[in-house]
């Protein structure tokens, strides 16, 4: 009798965070920063601390760095992305084939941008994170966002949105114009959440990549107890996928 007690006040509880914004994905970022087996550690913390899931990328290793962790992940209990800079559609698609990653993350998935190309020949038997104005690109002249958000739409699973770089705050504002654009279609913050801010920004968006905030450094190894702190934010308003 007691049992169910709680576990109709547990039920109870979830009910109430599902009214206040519903289930969020809560993915962490393995920058592949020192050896596979600190990368694999990065995993069992992200996954210890219920994040959703973990993308791992090359942004201080190797492409070869990331089908080591993977492989060795392959049981991990949280789904796994894999993202190989810069926008590396093709690459990214042979090692999720090869490794058994679930999702693909990309820079961006439209858009024509000063720098770097994009194949828009997309396999979508793979699910793709995609960002439209990304960080570090810049859009051509006339570029519209509402038209590349909509095109993005066609081609990804979930759009990523960021502010200007790593680790700063991505503008409510360009959140919310997104939203607007996209409908109930996916939305992910993809750079900048903090502890701070992360109730703000999840109150809008679907979901978020943190990286940066869970280390002092992108190059040092992820910190437990940042991440602990900010998944208890998380989960004190919503229920993590």
């Amino acid at each position: 009798m007691g049992d169910e007690i709680v576990s109709n006040e547990l039920a109870k509880k979830n009910e109430a965070k599902q009214d206040l914004g519903g289930k969020k994905e809560i993915i962490g970022m393995i920058h592949c920063a020192g050896t596979v087996e600190h990368s694999l550690r990065e995993l069992e913390i992200y996954a210890q601390e219920g994040l959703s899931g973990a993308i791992v990328e090359n942004y201080h290793g190797t492409a070869g760095h990331v089908i080591e962790v993977l492989k060795r992940a392959r049981n991990s209990s949280i789904k796994l992305g894999v993202n190989i800079l810069p926008n590396e559609y093709w690459v990214s698609r042979e090692i999720a084939e090869e490794t058994g990653a679930s999702f693909i993350q990309l820079d961006h998935i439209a858009g024509h941008y000063t720098r770097g190309t994009f194949c828009n020949s997309i396999d979508p038997t793979i699910p793709v994170y995609g960002g439209v104005w990304p960080k570090y690109y810049t859009p051509i002249a006339g570029s519209d966002f509402a038209a590349d958000l909509l095109l993005a739409k066609t081609r990804a699973a979930a759009i990523v949105i960021t502010g200007e770089g790593t680790g700063i705050e991505t503008p409510i504002s360009k959140l919310q114009f997104a939203r607007n654009v996209l409908g109930d279609h996916r939305l992910i913050v993809g750079a900048g959440v903090t502890a701070k801010n992360c109730l703000e920004q999840l109150a809008i968006a679907d979901g978020c990549i943190v990286g940066s905030a869970f280390k002092a450094k992108t190059y040092l190894p992820v910190d437990v107890y940042r991440v602990r702190d900010f998944m208890a934010k998380v989960k004190s308003k919503y229920v993590i996928l």
